[in-house]
């Protein structure tokens, strides 16, 4: 999946909840529902999006259903925006090189 799907499913602070919730390891599907006040079907379908976006992995054991984080997402999107961490500092840095060629 690309960028827009990633930022679609982050755009709904349900879902950034839910990832919040799973920094600390696993979950099955009725753990996340039990902490959310709405239906299983509400929370199924967040479940869905962020699978979708590849933000989590969906594991089945028995009768239920684990979701785990998939950091290598977060870590592309982390270095994705670095990108734009110092871009003043560039900017300074070509403006003091134009003002020495003056």
């Amino acid at each position: 999946m690309g960028f827009p799907e990633t930022f679609k499913a982050l755009a709904d602070p349900a879902r950034r909840e839910i990832l919040m919730m799973l920094r600390n390891g696993r979950m099955s599907a009725g753990d996340i529902s039990e902490r959310f006040d709405m239906t299983g079907a509400t929370v199924s379908y967040h479940l869905k999006q962020l699978k979708k976006a590849e933000l989590v992995y969906e594991t089945r054991e028995k009768n239920f259903i684990y979701y785990t984080l998939n950091t290598s997402v977060f870590e592309e999107i982390m270095m994705w925006a670095a990108q734009f961490a110092n871009i003043s500092g560039e900017k300074e840095e070509q403006h003091d090189e134009e003002d020495q060629t003056d």
